[in-house]
C-alpha cells in the first residue's frame, strides 16, 4: 500500500492505496486517529493526481471527481457509497433519501452506519448526508470538517 500526507485546508490529510485505487483518504486533524502501518510504502507520486483534483475541490474549481477508487466494504456499504457519490456538489440528501435509492426504505440506520464506514471521505461526499430534521448528523471526523466542507459547496 502507498500512502502521502498532503496539506489541505482543514489539516493534513494522509491518501492511501495501490495500483487497484485509492483506499483511503483520512484527516489527520480530527475524531479518528491513524498510524501509518510500518508496511506502506510513502510515494508522492502516485498521488499526484488525486492532489490536483483535491487541490481543485479546495479552491472551488473542482465539483466532481475522477479518480479510481477501491474501497473495502460490505456490498451494502458500496451500494450506499455509490450512491453518495451521485448526490450532486452543493447538495445534500437525508439518511432516509439514501435509503429510499437503494431501494431499502427503512434502512436509514444501516445508511448512518455505511456512512460512517466510508474510507474515502470528501471523494465520496459521505458529509452531503444529514438528518431527516435539516440538522448535521455525526461525521467520523468531526462535524467541524462537515461544516467545513458543506459550507465549501455552498460558497462556490
Amino acid at each position: 500500500m502507498y500512502y502521502d500526507i498532503i496539506e489541505s485546508p482543514i489539516g493534513p490529510i494522509i491518501l492511501a492505496g495501490n495500483e487497484k485505487g485509492l483506499k483511503h483518504l483520512i484527516f489527520l486533524k480530527g475524531k479518528k486517529r491513524i498510524e501509518i502501518p510500518a508496511d506502506w510504502i510513502e510515494n508522492k507520486e502516485f498521488f499526484r493526481e488525486a492532489t490536483r483534483q483535491l487541490e481543485a475541490y479546495f479552491s472551488g474549481e473542482l465539483k466532481s471527481f475522477d479518480l479510481k477508487l477501491d474501497p473495502e466494504g460490505t456490498d451494502f456499504q458500496k451500494s450506499v457509497w455509490r450512491t453518495l457519490c451521485e448526490i450532486p456538489y452543493g447538495e445534500t440528501r437525508t439518511y432516509k433519501e439514501i435509503a429510499v435509492s437503494i431501494g431499502k426504505p427503512k434502512a436509514y440506520r444501516a445508511v448512518g452506519l455505511a456512512n460512517n464506514r466510508n474510507s474515502i471521505a470528501i471523494i465520496i461526499p459521505c458529509h452531503r448526508v444529514i438528518g431527516s430534521d435539516g440538522k448535521l448528523t455525526g461525521y467520523a471526523s468531526g462535524l467541524d470538517i462537515k461544516e467545513f466542507l458543506l459550507r465549501l459547496e455552498s460558497e462556490c
